[in-house]
């Protein structure tokens, strides 16, 4: 896949230069120095040498094969040079040249007869405006990016060229080898999926690295994504937000949810572990490509200073991993290797005048006990402190079985212990809290790929209902669908409702609340109301005739003189639910990534709190509860300090059932129950008010 791109044997540089400092010559430069065995053919109508090369004057007169062609031109030239090179069946085409679609629309045409042009001759397209590509295995160096890296296993795709060059020189300060580094650029052709389905299968990449600015095809990559994750970590920086992300809703799930969120349920659907700083992508990176995967939260820390191991201590803690506990035997053993003053907790403290033999002994007390996942290592710069010494001592002394991070504090006396690290491939971070947030990030990647085998269930529905309904609106273009025709559907979809009905006058109101039994509920229905509360729309516990037809005419006299222009349906009478939790459950359906569920507790938990979590539809029951548990309310929900716990996996089947009817319906572009009332285990949710929103019906192709 790509193999023209990445291993070609022949490459055509069109607009080599011979001026030092220009792009044209650069690249030709970056292909000699960087040791490229196959041909290069710079190509310039001016013809002649360039740096031992002969220059073609034009691509047509060519006698050889060209497999990958670079073009650095001005724009206007470009797409007459993709003709000449896939008239030489080049597999592949890289232009580095800017002024397409980042221009305006004059620029994204002539981007897209590029692309079209690219794709007619059967090659592939990368970029245009980008930096180009190395593939460090062949010594391709097709950019203008600098020198060729150190080797190594973790592959680089960048939107950003400039980042592309951020990420080659953080690498090489960092002693981190890369297999391959890509600038994708606009993206007309190749894109974040290619990239992801290519390098999963890259036997020389163990570690997948990516700065994107936007992801235009959700699906697809979350299905690339999950593929690569399943055989390799995936860090992925995720800058901005999408325009489409930023609009108004009319739903609690569409305001709470945004593009942020969008990226973030797409990354833990996808096993990506996303990075929020240019530190961070490095910081995991260099620990999954140096160290073996962590088998658990345990993290056992070693140091010779109290307060950076107090600090790291509370970082693990915050981060949601453990504070490992040594075994007694081993503990014990520990001891007796070490100064009485010294602590063998966790933090293990060696003391401020350790030698390199302490932190050994600590090391291999951590390395031999089954209560330790991973083990972290800190050094601050004392009087009695050998930096260069220990580093070496720990590598030497790593067994490979568990992660050793390091975090060697200081600036220029731990310098030189800090080297050694990074040539041991011992990872290091400046900060305790840096050097913890890369074990959280492998941890939570392991338990990913952990995870059970996703089956998502399918319940037994009347999908004839819904499509009647939604039919009808989008006909009549009344695409907000107010609590009882959205209490229609979710019922054709399993859910359970209350007995109710329409009335249009106060006694009609009691003769239906007398049918159905006291208490009742009351609630305005007009589809000029969102809020009905706020409006004293709604009246609860009504316990008699009076009562209700006293609501009907209170409730009636207030709408009006607050909306005197509403239409007003009726007012619905409903018997009332029995006491339970009150949740809330939705969907916002993402431009890019479609149907992401919503859950939270209602009230204040989501108005002021906003403990809500997402995730992606379609959604398994174990995603479901996963879900739950993800809240910080989720010990309300099993129950504390006397309450019962409530259904769980009731709670997580009616999440499967919106998932389940967003998936069916994409007309579906918003959905609220607020609140389902949740009882006790064997009890059924019950919808006590609902809102859904539908997309306008798309237009006849011949209207």
């Amino acid at each position: 896949m790509l193999e023209k791109l990445f291993s070609p044997e022949s490459v055509a540089v069109i607009g080599a230069s011979r001026t030092p400092g220009k792009v044209g010559y650069d690249i030709v430069n970056n292909l000699v120095e960087s040791g490229y065995a196959g041909n290069i053919i710079p190509v310039n109508p001016a013809g002649g040498e360039l740096l031992g090369l002969p220059v073609c004057s034009n691509l047509a007169d060519y006698d050889g094969q060209v497999d990958l062609a670079v073009i650095v031109l001005p724009a206007k030239l470009v797409c007459q040079a993709a003709r000449d090179a896939v008239k030489k069946k080049a597999g592949a085409v890289v232009v580095i040249s800017a002024g397409f679609r980042e221009i305006g629309l004059e620029g994204r045409q002539a981007e897209e007869e590029l692309a079209g042009i690219v794709r007619a001759g059967g090659a592939r397209l990368l970029g245009p405006n980008c930096l180009g590509l190395i593939n460090v295995e062949t010594r391709l160096n097709a950019s203008f990016a600098g020198q060729l890296p150190k080797a190594g296993s973790i592959a680089v795709f960048s939107q950003s060229g400039a980042l592309c060059t951020a990420m080659l020189d953080m690498a090489a300060g960092r002693h981190l080898g890369l297999s391959k580094l890509v600038s994708i650029g606009n993206k007309a052709d190749l894109s974040e999926v290619d990239l992801l389905k290519a390098l999963a299968r890259d036997e020389k990449t163990s570690v997948i690295v990516g700065y994107l600015e936007d992801i235009s095809t959700g699906d697809k990559f979350v299905k690339a994504a999950e593929e690569a994750s399943n055989v390799k970590p995936v860090i992925i920086l995720k800058s901005g937000t999408t325009a489409a992300g930023q609009k108004a809703a009319a739903s609690h799930t569409g305001v709470l949810a945004g593009a942020e969120t969008a990226y973030g349920a797409a990354f833990k659907r996808s096993g990506v572990c996303r990075a929020d700083t240019f530190d961070a992508l490095y910081d995991y990176a260099s620990a999954f490509a140096m160290q073996p995967v962590i088998e658990g939260d345990r993290i056992l820390i070693i140091t010779n200073a109290g307060g950076p191991g107090t600090m790291a201590a509370d970082a693990v803690e915050k981060m949601g991993l453990k504070v490992a506990e040594l075994d007694r035997n081993i503990a014990t053993s520990l001891r007796g290797q070490l100064p009485a003053a010294a602590s063998v907790g966790n933090p293990v403290d060696v003391l401020g005048d350790a030698d390199p033999d302490r932190y050994v002994a600590a090391l291999k007390a951590a390395q031999q006990d089954d209560a330790v996942d991973g083990i972290l290592v800190l050094l601050t710069p004392q009087a009695m402190t050998k930096p260069s010494e220990t580093a070496r001592a720990i590598a030497r002394n790593m067994d490979g079985k568990k992660p050793v991070l390091a975090s060697f504090m200081g600036g220029r006396d731990i310098l030189p212990g800090r080297q050694e690290l990074a040539a041991a491939g011992l990872p290091d971070y400046e900060s305790p809290e840096r050097a913890v947030a890369a074990f959280k990030a492998m941890h939570e990647y392991g338990v990913w790929k952990k995870r059970p085998e996703r089956l998502v269930t399918r319940f037994p529905v009347n999908r004839r209902r819904v499509e009647r309904i939604i039919s009808r609106r989008q006909r009549t273009n009344r695409l907000q669908l107010g609590e009882v025709k959205s209490k229609d559907i979710l019922r054709a979809y399993g859910f359970h409702t209350k007995q109710g009905r329409l009335a249009s006058s106060a006694d009609e109101a009691a003769e239906i609340a007398r049918f159905i039994g006291f208490p009742v509920a009351m609630k305005v229905v007009s589809p000029n109301i969102i809020h009905k509360t706020d409006l004293g729309g709604v009246k609860l516990n009504l316990s008699s005739s009076q009562e209700v037809e006293d609501a009907y005419e209170l409730m009636m006299l207030r709408i009006l003189r607050h909306v005197p222009d509403a239409v007003i349906e009726g007012i619905y009478v409903e018997k009332m639910a029995d006491h339970g939790l009150e949740v809330i459950i939705g969907m916002t359906r993402d431009p890019q990534f479609g149907p992401m569920l919503m859950f939270g507790l209602g009230g204040i938990f989501v108005e002021v709190m906003k403990d809500v979590t997402f995730h992606l539809a379609p959604i398994t029951e174990e995603e479901a509860i996963q879900m739950l548990k993800s809240t910080r309310s989720y010990e309300m929900l099993k129950g504390k300090r006397g309450s019962k716990q409530i259904d769980i996996h009731a709670l997580a089947g009616a999440l499967q059932r919106i998932s389940q009817l967003t998936t069916d319906f994409p007309q579906i572009i918003e959905l609220d129950i607020n609140p389902l009332i949740v009882g006790e285990i064997g009890s059924d949710p019950v919808v006590a008010d609902a809102r859904m929103t539908f997309a306008p019906a798309a237009k006849e192709e011949n209207s």
